[in-house]
């Protein structure tokens, strides 16, 4: 199959096939529909017609949570991209699917509403911000994002001398695959050629690069838990932005919200987080919506290509309709 098409955004909806979006691109990362105050938040997701979505990442750790997540927003826009997290590929609960197994599950289930998944082709964006090709990847992480002077066999037990480890490491299981590192190369992998044929055919379009875990060390900073750091990402796609010419690149699991810009690229964590996260700002009247980044046409890029970090960016409330 071709890498990248141009926009043929299909599925089952209402009316037999999805449209194709003209309007804006938006995204959100780690709405963890485990908690019934995500849940909720997540039911108040407006309608936006005309408008693309993309989700970048930890839903919940069931497939319920996934079905309730892609059923809601392909009711709420004209097209809906995903790409996997860590907490969709937890097995959970005990003795369900394992590994590559359970990311397959969800890529179905994906299918079944028309959700387009790191499996299925680029399509290339003809909406607000001109074209562009729409890529959600998967890489997973390796432990690389460590100190220079820990060997990478002893990043775990690094982070472990501060009381630091992810839940990773009981419920996510790398099968078919001998150990996480070893599923996330032959990811990057994967990923790095399925990019460079899309760039090969569209030379001249600009990327959106959506990836659950960030693409750069330098965009990891964890004040209260910084060894935390080796469970989110790897060191290999430190320049894809460069080279895949990404004009967007938007990723979650951080639930630090931040913008940053590197070489004219505006790089997006777009967490909502756990309830407790982002509850104070729930009661000066955020609500989910307010939660989701314009990835298109957004922002023109500082002068220069480069501008400190924003933190904790919002966007607006596009076309929702007053409070009572």
């Amino acid at each position: 199959m071709d890498q990248a098409e141009t926009p043929t955004v299909s599925g089952d909806s209402e009316n037999g096939k999805r449209k194709i979006p003209t309007g804006k691109l938006y995204a959100i990362a780690d709405i963890h529909l485990s908690y019934q105050g995500n849940r909720e938040a997540w039911a108040e997701l407006t309608p936006h017609p005309g408008a693309g979505l993309m989700i970048v990442g930890d839903v919940g750790e069931t497939i319920e949570h996934v079905e309730l997540a892609f059923s809601t927003a392909t009711k709420r826009f004209d097209a809906v991209w995903w790409c996997p997290g860590n907490h969709e590929l937890y097995t959970l609960p005990a003795g369900s699917s394992r590994g590559e197994h359970k990311y397959d599950e969800c890529v179905e289930l994906a299918r079944k509403f028309g959700v387009l998944t790191p499996e299925d082709d680029f399509v290339v964006w003809d909406g607000e911000g001109g074209s562009a090709v729409i890529a959600p990847i998967f890489t997973l992480y390796d432990y690389s994002f460590k100190p220079d002077d820990v060997p990478l066999k002893d990043a775990v037990e690094w982070a472990k001398e501060e009381n630091i480890e992810a839940t990773d490491q009981y419920l996510l299981h790398p099968d078919p695959f001998n150990s996480r590192e070893e599923w996330c190369h032959s990811l990057v992998r994967r990923f790095e050629a399925k990019l460079e044929a899309a760039k090969a055919k569209h030379p001249s379009l600009p990327f959106v690069l959506a990836n659950h875990w960030p693409l750069r060390k330098d965009l990891v900073n964890l004040k209260f838990i910084p060894r935390f750091v080796i469970w989110c990402g790897t060191t290999l796609t430190d320049d894809w932005h460069q080279r895949f010419n990404a004009k967007v690149v938007i990723s979650g699991h951080l639930h630090i919200r931040r913008t940053d810009w590197k070489h004219g690229c505006r790089f997006e964590e777009a967490s909502l987080g756990y309830p407790r996260q982002w509850k104070h700002r729930a009661e000066i009247g955020m609500d989910v919506n307010d939660h989701m980044v314009e990835v298109l046409p957004g922002p023109e890029p500082p002068v220069g290509g480069e501008a400190p970090t924003k933190w904790g960016h919002f966007g607006h409330r596009p076309n929702r309709s007053p409070r009572n």
